[in-house]
């Protein structure tokens, strides 16, 4: 066969930007799972008759799900390609929405989300990402962080969605639509992942993350353990607004309704701000781009310490959005410049795992800190100040990069 014959899965190519849509529509509906159980925390608080920590705890657990999800789908996309996790992905999502709205209990409400609902939507996020990084070369940064955008078009789409249903049909019957959507949806989209990467560009890939691992001057163990506490602290500062903005709104007077739509302006404006992080990465690299947002995500955090008025709410949410957007992309991104590409996903799964566990961890102490407070103010101080810890790592690793390229300069 020609080498014509070959070019549509060639990096690059026409085929590696329709795969990169396909991926938007998996993440858009697998990454509902992260994002209907934020809208639903005051009403499950009532229903099941529980404290705002209680409340928390399904997301909770639906995010340790999640990270494990992301660890396994990763290993198994790197040995099977992406259809089998899309397909578990798929059908585990689809029967845990339907047993989320027949849970008689918070516990079996928390568990389904843990055991199917995070783990399900794990082949929506960390996963594409890896994949999507072997489709592009010379717009690799900006091809990962568009796969990323799967979760936000989720956060953008499902709390207007449940804004909709809720009212009309319950909330119960709202997860069981969700699931059959989610299924119907996603199955036949799986087809178009079947394709796998060339050895030969898996071979370039290797070389290349070789030598910039080698101007960087760290191991790949050492760079990984880095890479996992950058994200997890990160993203136990991210946990505040967009775990707790819905809840928030509620407790300051404002309704249910005006959290669900700032959570949505919020993640629909982080799409933009991961597109545009995705042109600086392809321009100053994943570092540098790492640096910037978690600068800027923390100047949004002490916004929202001083401002707590209905429009001044919308207003910092959508700054929070656009500051914080490109953040965990970028982790992918550095992943792809520095370490192995056959093993890509996994540590990947293993950062994004971090992460997600920083969410995890963090939208749970923010609601023991309100529990304990009676006030939000000092879980977004809490945030901050592990931001604080993210920027210093991040700073530190971009001045690691440029310093080879200063010496030479």
């Amino acid at each position: 066969m020609s080498a014509a014959d070959y070019s549509h899965h060639l990096p690059d190519s026409r085929y590696a930007w329709m795969r990169l849509v396909a991926s938007l529509v998996v993440g858009t509906m697998a990454c509902a799972g992260i994002w209907t159980v934020v809208v639903v925390i005051p009403t499950v608080q009532e229903e099941f008759g529980t404290g705002r920590a209680g409340a928390s705890l399904p997301y909770t657990l639906m995010m340790v799900g999640f990270g494990a999800g992301t660890i396994l789908m990763g290993r198994v996309a790197d040995r099977t390609g992406m259809v089998v996790p899309i397909i578990a992905s798929a059908l585990m999502l689809g029967v845990g929405y339907v047993l989320a709205g027949l849970a008689g209990s918070l516990t079996s409400f928390a568990l389904v989300h843990g055991l199917l609902i995070g783990t399900g939507a794990a082949a929506g996020f960390g996963p594409l990402m890896a994949d999507v990084s072997h489709w592009f070369v010379k717009r690799r940064g900006l091809a990962v962080v568009l796969a990323a955008c799967g979760s936000y078009f989720a956060g953008t789409l499902w709390p207007l969605v449940m804004n909709w249903a809720i009212p009309q049909w319950g909330w119960r019957a709202t997860h069981v639509g969700i699931g059959i959507a989610i299924v119907v949806v996603m199955l036949p989209v799986a087809l178009m992942f079947r394709a796998q990467p060339a050895k030969a560009t898996l071979a370039d890939a290797e070389t290349a993350s070789d030598a910039a691992r080698a101007d960087l001057g760290l191991s790949p163990g050492a760079l990984q353990g880095l890479l996992v506490i950058a994200g997890l602290s990160c993203c136990v500062a991210m946990s505040m607004p967009q775990v707790h903005i819905v809840a928030y709104c509620n407790d300051l007077g404002y309704g249910v309704a005006r959290g669900a739509e700032m959570l949505a302006l919020m993640l629909g404006l982080g799409v933009v701000s991961r597109v545009l992080s995705g042109f600086l990465a392809d321009r100053i690299g994943g570092p540098g781009t790492l640096a910037v947002g978690s600068f800027m995500q923390a100047v949004a955090l002490l916004l929202y310490l001083f401002f707590n008025g209905l429009s001044s709410l919308y207003v910092i949410s959508a700054i929070f959005g656009l500051f914080q957007g490109g953040i965990v992309p970028m982790y992918a991104v550095i992943a792809r410049e520095f370490l192995p590409p056959r093993e890509a996903g996994l540590r990947i799964g293993l950062i994004i795992s971090a992460t997600i566990a920083g969410m995890a961890v963090g939208g749970y102490l923010s609601g023991v800190i309100f529990d304990y407070t009676a006030s939000y103010r000092m879980a977004f101080l809490h945030g901050f100040l592990w931001n604080l810890l993210n920027l210093a790592l991040a700073g530190w690793l971009w001045w690691k990069r440029l310093g080879p390229r200063l010496a030479t300069a």
